[in-house]
Formats: C-alpha cells, sequence, structure tokens
C-alpha cells in the first residue's frame, strides 16, 4: 500500500511510502482522497498527521507519468488531482504535516494542506515546477500565496528555487524546525494534545478561519456567529463552562 491510515489513541497518520522519494503518481493521489474521507468519517480519529517517513516526505509528482499525458488528458486529470489535495484540506479535524527531507512540488503542497507543518532541520521545500515549464497545479499559486503572501509565493513559484528549513520558517512556509530524528515524535505530541480537546469546538474553529479568509470580514464574521452561537447547544460546551465554573480554567476532558 503506497498510502495508509493508521490510528492510534485518537491520532490518525497518512502515511506515504513510495520509495524512493514518494513520487505522487495517480494512484497515491486517489488514495489521498479516500483517506482523507476516511479520517473525516471516523469519529476515533481526532487529529491526523502527514507523514512521508524518516528520510522524505516527498519530492513532487511522478514525472514519467505525467510526461506521457498530453493536454485532453490533463485537461481532465488537473480536477481529480487539486480535489484529492482538497480533501486532505478540508478534513474537519486538526491536521499536522511532519517534513523530512524534500517536500518539492506536489509534496510542498501537501504540505500546504496541514493546519499546522514542522521540519526537520534537514527539510528542503519549494516549487520547482516551473523549471518543467509549468506552475503549480494541486493548490500551490493559491495555498501558498495565502499562507506566506503573494510576494514570497512568487519568488518560489517563479525561480523554483529550494529552501532549508530555516529559511522556510523565516517566511512561515513552516512552524517549527526541530532535529530530524524528532520529527514524528513531535508532530505526534502537537495532533495527540488536541485529540484530546473538544471535537466540534475544533471544526468549528478550522473552518471559521479557513471559510472566512476565502472572503471578505463581514461574511467571515457571520460564519464566526452562527459557528459561535451553534457550539451553545453542544455537550462539550457545557462541559468545558463547567468545569472552569469548578475547577478553573483548563481542567476540562472532552470526550
Amino acid at each position: 500500500m503506497t498510502v495508509s491510515l493508521e490510528v492510534s489513541e485518537g491520532v490518525g497518520t497518512i502515511r506515504l511510502d513510495r520509495p524512493p522519494m514518494n513520487a505522487l503518481n495517480i494512484a497515491i493521489q486517489d488514495r489521498l482522497r479516500e483517506l482523507a474521507a476516511e479520517a473525516t468519517r471516523r469519529d476515533d480519529v481526532r487529529a491526523v498527521i502527514l507523514y512521508g517517513g524518516e528520510k522524505v516526505f516527498a519530492a513532487g509528482a511522478d514525472i514519467k507519468e505525467m510526461q506521457a499525458m498530453d493536454h485532453a488528458a490533463m485537461v481532465v486529470r488537473s480536477r481529480a488531482l487539486q480535489e484529492s489535495f482538497t480533501a486532505v484540506a478540508r478534513i474537519p479535524k486538526p491536521v499536522v504535516a511532519a517534513v523530512t527531507g524534500y517536500a518539492l512540488g506536489g509534496g510542498c503542497e501537501l504540505t500546504l494542506c496541514a493546519d499546522f507543518r514542522i521540519a526537520a532541520d534537514n527539510a528542503k521545500l519549494g516549487q520547482p515546477e516551473i523549471l518543467l515549464g509549468l506552475i503549480p497545479g494541486a493548490g500551490g499559486t493559491q495555498r501558498l500565496s495565502r499562507l506566506i503572501g503573494p510576494s514570497k509565493a512568487k519568488d518560489l513559484i517563479f525561480t523554483g528555487r529550494m529552501v532549508k528549513a530555516e529559511e522556510a520558517l523565516a517566511i512561515g512556509l513552516v512552524d517549527r524546525v526541530v532535529p530530524a530524528a524528532e520529527v514524528y515524535e513531535q508532530a505526534q505530541a502537537w495532533a495527540a494534545k488536541l485529540a484530546q480537546g473538544p471535537a466540534l469546538a475544533l471544526r468549528a474553529a478550522k473552518e471559521s478561519i479557513d471559510a472566512g479568509l476565502e472572503t471578505d470580514i463581514e461574511t467571515g464574521l457571520a460564519i464566526e456567529r452562527n459557528w459561535f452561537a451553534g457550539l451553545f447547544a453542544t455537550e462539550d460546551r457545557e462541559r468545558g463552562m463547567r468545569s472552569f465554573v469548578e475547577e478553573g480554567p483548563g481542567k476540562a476532558k472532552f470526550l
């Protein structure tokens, strides 16, 4: 299996496993969409890790496979490609990318679908599609510019250059840099902590932020308002407020 979902104590790890570089061929793209839907559906998955293993996250698309495709074939395939990555981005639970080694092209675009990115100190990220006479096609022109701003995104996309972990941290492409041996462990700690949180409130926070970024502030405030009020109908809200009043802040236990 080139992509798998393993679940332990509320944390689901979507693991890429196509040696040597985890090239994202069509089979992996389609499987990512299936596993994103499964992670969304399963109640025992409360947070998700995207992981490519100890040596490499994903070095990009399968270029040999793409080279054989003509314009008509890619017109059809490009939508499925984007839908696979969007399915990951829309998992309504906290998602962290544990980035080791190369995360290039589609690999970098996959990290952009996470809510938080922890990178190894030897990681290298980038969007080198321009060097093939292409542009990013799995959301890179959109998600990268929203994450790090249009000027920095254009620098990476126009030049196709790779950035090392420290520069990636400085420009906001990753959120934390750690020793390579600790990447998955720290991603697991991040995910495990949030897996203990209030699932509906976390979903509300994620969807409010993500949807709000795509619209004007008045519409965004309406989205927030509706979610905020709706959470007053949940057991988690009752549990959290009762614990605060009776025991003080930060001690609530959520189911």
